[in-house]
């Protein structure tokens, strides 16, 4: 049964797909197939008109097809990249083999499909693709949010959390910065706050999510 994503909260404004294929009868029937459970297409015939398309920061995932005029789709795979597109990639081609599914697979590709295939497997990996994607804007989101709210802590704030974050107790910070541990608890106190850490062991998992070093922890 083909998923409703109208009905999953997946509307025009929530998900989109985008399809790069130069023939307009496969861009007409994933068009008509995809907008049928609720999706938002947009359709291109060329990887220059899908970069120069303004793009919506939301779940999504790119059809493309391996052969299009004066490109490779495997090459764009990799140009992607440098223009800061991370989304997943169903591939499809008409004239696929399996050195050329490995190679797209190895490069991140989520699927592959050689033409014909099945509406309901194309639909089953959309939907991966889409939740796949959510899944890495959330993380996204989450790690902005982490460097937002370490960027408003003091150097001396800083610091502490890279040493609570080594595994030294207060006393050994206070000897380590040559403070008091009275200080060291103040700061303590102010750094756990603005990180929204609910324990030390969320305060860690949040260092190692930055890459939080500290000097001493380098020399262990």
């Amino acid at each position: 049964m083909a998923p409703n994503f109208a009905q999953r909260g997946g509307t025009t404004n929530t998900t989109v797909v985008y399809v790069i294929d130069d023939d307009e009868s496969m861009q007409a029937s994933l068009s008509n197939l995809l907008r049928s459970v609720g999706l938002r297409v947009e359709t291109f015939a060329s990887p220059q008109a899908f970069i120069e398309f303004k793009k919506s920061n939301v779940p999504s995932c790119l059809i493309l097809d391996v052969r299009l005029p004066g490109e490779n789709g495997l090459s764009f795979q990799q140009e992607m990249i440098t223009h800061g597109l991370h989304m997943p990639i169903l591939f499809m081609t008409g004239y696929g083999d399996m050195q050329m599914c490995v190679r797209a697979m190895k490069a991140g590709a989520l699927d592959f499909f050689p033409k014909p295939f099945r509406d309901q497997d194309m639909l089953d990996a959309v939907t991966q693709a889409l939740a796949r994607d959510s899944q890495r804007l959330a993380a996204e989101e989450s790690i902005a949010s982490l460097r937002t709210a370490y960027a408003s802590l003091t150097e001396r704030e800083q610091q502490v959390m890279a040493l609570v974050s080594a595994g030294l107790m207060n006393k050994q910070i206070a000897a380590e910065m040559r403070l008091s541990e009275i200080t060291v608890k103040v700061y303590r106190g102010q750094l756990m706050r603005k990180m929204m850490a609910r324990s030390v062991a969320d305060l860690v998992r949040k260092a190692e999510a930055l890459r939080i070093e500290s000097s001493h922890e380098k020399t262990l």
